[in-house]
């Protein structure tokens, strides 16, 4: 099961840093089982938002769960490059 989950967690970290472009637009996102998001981005950097759609900090390293199985850990904690690439467009000057 530890060489499935590492297997898992390698392929989605690859998947996310084999792109080269801008690193505050998020790459992916995927709905975890307890109903919060987490997004990664494209140097595979990650942020998560609870159910309610407010932005939390996740230790490095933590192990989350999408909602079709997959496990992926936690890796950064992006939390200011989420909240600007949500809110992008919705500041005032």
């Amino acid at each position: 099961m530890l060489t499935k989950f590492a297997a898992t967690t390698a392929a989605v970290l690859i998947a996310t840093t084999a792109f080269s472009a801008d690193p505050s637009k998020v790459d992916k996102s995927y709905e975890l089982k307890d109903g919060s998001t987490v997004y990664i981005f494209k140097d595979g950097k990650m942020a998560m938002e609870n159910k309610a759609g407010q932005i939390v900090s996740m230790k490095d390293g933590h192990a989350m769960e999408t909602k079709d199985g997959q496990k992926i850990m936690m890796k950064g904690n992006e939390i200011w490059r989420l909240d600007n690439a949500l809110h992008k467009g919705h500041q005032t000057n």
